[in-house]
C-alpha cells in the first residue's frame, strides 16, 4: 500500500500556501505507458480529524499519461479519490483500469482522461446524515476536442450508504476550461440500491446542466438501475452502444494485450 494524508487545504510546510487538489495526490503517475498491478493507492485524510481544513479534496492517485494500465489495483479515499487526468487539455490520455476497486464519496472518480473501467467495483461510502445527497461517483471533465470520456463496462456499483443516497454523476466544467464537454457511459453493469434511480444525475454548476452533456447508460441491471423517470436517465440504443466499447475508446492501443504482457 502507498498511503499519505494531504488534502487540498493542507498547508505546505514551507508556508507557500496549500497543496490544492492536484497537489494532494498520494501518487502522481505522469509517464506514458505507466503500469501498476495489485497495488493500493490511498489517501487517508479524514475530515473529522481536521475540522480546520475546509478544502477537503484528497486524491489517492493522479494519473496523467497515455496508455496507462492498472490491473486489480485499489484506490482508497473519500472526496476526489481517483483523478484520471492529462498533461494538458489539448492532449488525450487513454487509461485502462482492469478489475480495480475504487471507493469514496464526493466526485471520487473525476478528470478529463479517456478512462475505461472494465470489471471493477465502485464503492459508495457512508457519511453523516446531514449530507444530501451523500455524494457522486463520477465527475468527468472531458476536454471539448477529446472524442471519448469515461466508460464503465461490466462493473459493480455497491454502497454502504442508505438506499438512493448517491448520484451516479455530475458534469465538471472547470474554470480553467470552460469549453469542457463531459462524457460518461455506464453499461452492462450491476448497481445496488445505493444509487438514486429517480434522479441519478445532477448539476455541479447551474450554468452547466447535465442534460447538455453526454451521460448515457446501456443494459445495466440491479435495483439501482431502475428507470422510474426515463427523461432523467438517458439510454443508448443498441446501435449507439456499439460505438461505446473499450476498443472504440482506446483506439490503436490494445490494452488487453498490454495486460497480458504485464502478467
Amino acid at each position: 500500500m502507498i498511503v499519505h494524508d494531504n488534502a487540498s487545504g493542507t498547508p505546505r510546510p514551507d508556508g507557500s500556501g496549500t497543496y490544492g487538489t492536484s497537489g494532494s495526490a498520494t501518487v502522481t503517475a505522469a509517464a506514458d505507458g505507466f503500469t501498476a498491478r495489485r497495488l493500493t493507492f490511498a489517501n487517508d485524510f479524514l475530515r473529522a480529524d481536521h475540522p480546520e481544513i475546509t478544502a477537503q479534496q484528497a486524491v489517492a492517485l493522479r494519473v496523467l499519461g497515455d496508455r496507462s494500465l492498472f490491473d486489480r489495483c485499489r484506490f482508497l479515499g473519500h472526496q476526489d479519490t481517483l483523478l484520471t487526468d492529462t498533461r494538458h487539455r489539448t492532449l488525450t490520455a487513454r487509461q485502462y483500469f482492469h478489475r480495480c476497486y475504487t471507493e469514496g464519496d464526493v466526485d471520487f472518480v473525476f478528470g478529463r482522461a479517456t478512462a475505461v473501467h472494465a470489471g471493477g467495483e465502485f464503492r459508495m461510502l457512508d457519511r453523516p446524515v446531514d449530507f444530501t445527497p451523500y455524494g457522486f461517483v463520477f465527475a468527468p471533465s472531458t476536454a471539448a476536442g477529446t472524442p471519448h470520456g469515461f466508460l464503465a463496462v461490466r462493473c459493480r456499483f455497491t454502497s454502504e450508504a442508505p438506499d438512493g443516497a448517491y448520484k451516479l454523476a455530475r458534469p465538471w466544467v472547470p474554470s480553467s476550461d470552460p469549453t469542457a464537454w463531459p462524457r460518461l457511459v455506464v453499461r452492462d453493469s450491476v448497481m445496488d440500491a445505493g444509487t438514486d434511480t429517480a434522479q441519478p444525475y445532477a448539476n455541479m454548476r447551474e450554468q452547466y446542466p447535465w442534460q447538455g452533456f453526454l451521460f448515457r447508460e446501456y443494459a445495466n441491471r440491479g435495483p439501482g438501475a431502475r428507470i422510474p423517470v426515463p427523461e432523467n436517465r438517458p439510454l443508448l440504443t443498441a446501435a449507439e452502444a456499439a460505438a461505446h466499447t473499450p476498443e472504440a475508446y482506446l483506439g490503436d492501443w490494445d490494452a488487453r494485450a498490454a495486460l497480458r504482457r504485464a502478467r
